[in-house]
């Protein structure tokens, strides 16, 4: 059995009313939503943070960051933007030898190796920065953890990756439960599947369930475009990829209406899927589509990615070229799906 380190060192607490980020798309630094009497602030570490999706859904459930990484600069530059009192550092994480202490240590490392979108090689180096994320775990030894993934590694031959993740969480002293879920079921009007991991010290009695679908059949309806987009402008020039449409991009059937969630957002700027003013699609042939109709298309923007990502419209995308917002973008957690998914925890604390 592990040895818990001290409450203290876990858990700082935060005297009278906490106040966090509200869901709807009010300005963040504004608009703020009471939870509660007295809040505890519970630490948590984030490694591969990106932009800052999964923390920024740290922060509305009251987790105070006490550290964060990314290699990526213009990520962690975006970061510091819109995460209030960010400490996140730059850096590739297998130079980093001490780590705070905290209760929750979250991480969303890269997945083009085994993404349905990207090279599909399970040998890739990339795929292998789950061992820096096990050497981290391992020193702060927290009392959860949580990863995201792209749900490709859970088959096929990539499921041996998921597999060897699983087990090594597990040896280095953790319940592990993992499950794929779908973007939409949460309210975010986007159609996609992610693998979530979830792992509790074995030391804990605690026993997590993963949360149930707020949104579908029987519940809420599902979020659609019309619902995020309405309001944003028709033709938003230099916000958007106006390439032309070449074969691999019409192999797929990229285009949902205006009443649905949107196709998966990724994050290279020529395979985001259309704006729903686009003509409809029309398959010819296996992996052959066409525009059924004259008019104009075009795919999405950046900015109507990241709504429909779940980032609030008051996100900012100050700092690199439009190329690479789309890439932030779309490597991006979907920050109402992890504070559902962290949000399950909270009895933990």
């Amino acid at each position: 059995m592990l040895d818990a380190p001290p409450a203290e060192d876990l858990q700082k607490g935060a005297e009278g009313t906490t106040q966090l980020w509200s869901l709807t798309t009010c300005p963040l630094h504004v608009q703020l939503t009471e939870v509660g009497d007295s809040v505890q602030m519970t630490r948590a570490i984030s490694l591969f943070c990106g932009c800052g999706g999964s923390d920024l859904a740290l922060r509305r459930l009251g987790f105070k960051v006490v550290w964060a990484n990314d290699i990526w600069e213009t990520a962690c530059e975006t970061y510091k933007d819109n995460i209030p009192q960010a400490k996140v550092q730059v850096g590739d994480i297998s130079t980093f030898r001490e780590f705070p202490k905290a209760g929750l240590l979250v991480g969303c490392y890269p997945c083009q190796g085994y993404s349905q979108g990207g090279k599909r090689r399970p040998n890739e180096p990339i795929n292998f920065l789950y061992r820096e994320f096990d050497r981290a775990l391992r020193i702060v030894q927290p009392k959860a953890f949580v990863v995201e993934n792209v749900n490709g590694m859970a088959f096929g031959r990539s499921r041996d990756l998921l597999d060897n993740q699983i087990c090594r969480y597990r040896l280095a002293g953790y319940r592990v439960k993992w499950a794929v879920l779908n973007a939409k079921d949460f309210g975010v009007a986007q159609n996609r599947r992610r693998v979530f991991l979830v792992g509790i010290r074995s030391d804990l009695k605690f026993k997590y369930e993963f949360p149930e679908p707020t949104h579908g059949p029987g519940r809420l309806p599902y979020r659609s475009q019309k619902d995020v987009l309405g309001s944003f402008p028709d033709w938003p020039e230099g916000e958007f990829n106006s390439e032309a449409f070449h074969w691999y991009y019409l192999s797929r059937k990229r285009r949902h209406t205006w009443g649905q969630p949107s196709p998966c957002i990724v994050g290279h700027w020529r395979h985001v899927p259309l704006h729903p003013s686009s003509p409809p699609l029309k398959r010819i042939d296996t992996d052959h589509w066409i525009f059924s109709r004259p008019g104009r298309a075009r795919r999405l923007s950046y900015q109507e990615c990241a709504a429909l990502q779940g980032f609030p419209r008051a996100f900012r995308w100050r700092h690199g070229n439009v190329r690479e917002r789309f890439q932030m973008i779309g490597n991006a957690v979907p920050p109402p799906v992890f504070k559902a998914v962290v949000g399950a925890l909270s009895k933990l604390w």
